[in-house]
């Protein structure tokens, strides 16, 4: 059996207080898999800094130097989760026969990636990493989790549930995602797109391992709305279904105040007040913000700016001290 070359990809952002134990756990992960001949030994870890304020870069470069599984990117600025997962992608596509995505949070079982490597050896190009269930979650978290999924898949988005970035990708799928030039980046969206043989692989989320989340309520659903509007042009058919249907409420209505005028019933202004404001004002601004944010989606497109521009990385090529692979309980915290 050819044992593959993995890469695990992990994006990192001010995450000083988890990254220790972050490459600690996912060290011994590559150690184990190398030991029992799954993958190969010139496998490695890939971090990228997006642009992080803490100590976060000065970490990976001491972990690059002490840690022969460790390399790094970072990035000039903060681009964003989905950018940077992306510039880890391709960086380690150039070498890697497969790449496992998964946050530095810990959240994501690592255990799992055991299983996704016996599944890439069954013939798999995508395995998914799928959350077992949300018993963990707030019921508020919970609830908007769920709708989120359901809305997507209604919008026409072909998107896994309870799936997030956590998953494998083989070489050659990451050579057809480089063919994708959207500049509004939503890889759970995009990843399924390719048609290549997946399956899933089901986990049980744990809690963060240390710091804060990098996903606040404002974030994820500016993120939603990101990935509906990205792939979708189901929203605009709304709002015109809607305009038919308060343009027919509209008529109804106006019927009814000629009525209530003809009789006497109405206060002066009350006609023209309700007609222009309620429906066709409410209407109009609904129907400009959300074509205006698809036309700022089309400006940014057409401008063809990087998503991400590499500032410094550290490879095995160019790894300032040379040592030995250490053993699992040598990688030091």
């Amino acid at each position: 059996m050819v044992t593959p070359v993995l890469t695990i990809v992990v994006p990192c952002y001010n995450e000083e207080e988890v990254l220790p134990e972050t490459v600690f756990q996912l060290s011994g992960v590559l150690d184990a898999l190398i030991q029992d001949q799954l993958i190969s030994n010139e496998s490695t870890l890939l971090l990228v800094d997006d642009g992080s304020r803490d100590a976060t870069w000065e970490l990976i470069e001491r972990f690059h130097t002490t840690n022969t599984f460790v390399t790094g990117l970072k990035l000039a600025r903060n681009a964003g989760h989905q950018s940077a997962l992306l510039a880890g992608l391709m960086k380690a596509k150039e070498h890697a026969d497969c790449v496992v995505s998964i946050d530095a949070d810990l959240q994501d079982d690592v255990d799992a990636i055991r299983e996704f490597v016996m599944k890439y050896h069954e013939g798999y190009d995508i395995v998914y990493g799928v959350r077992q269930d949300r018993s963990a979650d707030t019921f508020f978290k919970r609830a908007t989790a769920q709708g989120f999924y359901k809305l997507m898949t209604r919008m026409g988005v072909n998107i896994h549930y309870n799936h997030a970035d956590f998953r494998l990708m083989s070489r050659r799928t990451l050579e057809k995602l480089e063919h994708f030039q959207e500049v509004n980046l939503f890889l759970r969206g995009m990843v399924p797109l390719l048609g290549y043989p997946s399956t899933k692989v089901y986990f049980t989320r744990k809690e963060r391992f240390a710091g804060e989340s990098k996903y606040p309520l404002r974030k994820m659903l500016a993120f939603a709305f990101d990935g509906i509007t990205s792939f979708s042009v189901t929203p605009i058919r709304f709002v015109t279904t809607m305009g038919f249907l308060l343009f027919a409420l509209s008529v109804v209505a106006a019927l009814y105040a000629i009525i209530g005028k003809i009789m006497g019933a109405t206060v002066t202004g009350w006609t023209s007040l309700i007609l222009s404001v309620w429906f066709i004002g409410g209407v109009q601004l609904l129907a400009l913000g959300l074509i205006g944010e698809y036309i700022g989606k089309i400006y940014k497109e057409v401008k063809r700016r990087p998503l991400y521009i590499i500032e410094k990385e550290v490879t095995a090529e160019n790894r300032e001290l040379a040592v030995q692979k250490p053993s699992k309980t040598a990688w030091s915290k």
